[in-house]
């Protein structure tokens, strides 16, 4: 596994907003923990061509479930989740 990947698995971290941030941008009602286990499932699982850093953020997007995960590079926290547009 790619060792950019495997950092951001074992440190990713929440703010109690970004909860009800994710929620509002998918259109979902997902328990605190539903959306931890959603999004760590998403980055293990997409491919780390897929994780493009720009600045202090890493941006990790996945075609297959048509969702892109920022992540603060600093912090490891998880800024926003966005649908992707087709």
């Amino acid at each position: 596994m790619n060792n950019l990947k495997k950092e951001i698995l074992n440190t990713i971290c929440y703010t109690k907003l970004v909860y009800s941030r994710i929620n509002k941008k998918l259109n979902t009602e997902l328990s605190n923990d539903e959306i931890e286990k959603m999004i760590y499932n998403i980055i293990k699982e997409t491919d780390e061509l897929q994780f493009h850093k720009a600045g202090k953020n890493v941006y990790v997007k996945n075609q297959e479930r048509n969702i892109e995960i920022t992540i603060n590079m600093n912090t490891f926290r998880v800024i926003t989740v966005d649908n992707l547009t087709k």
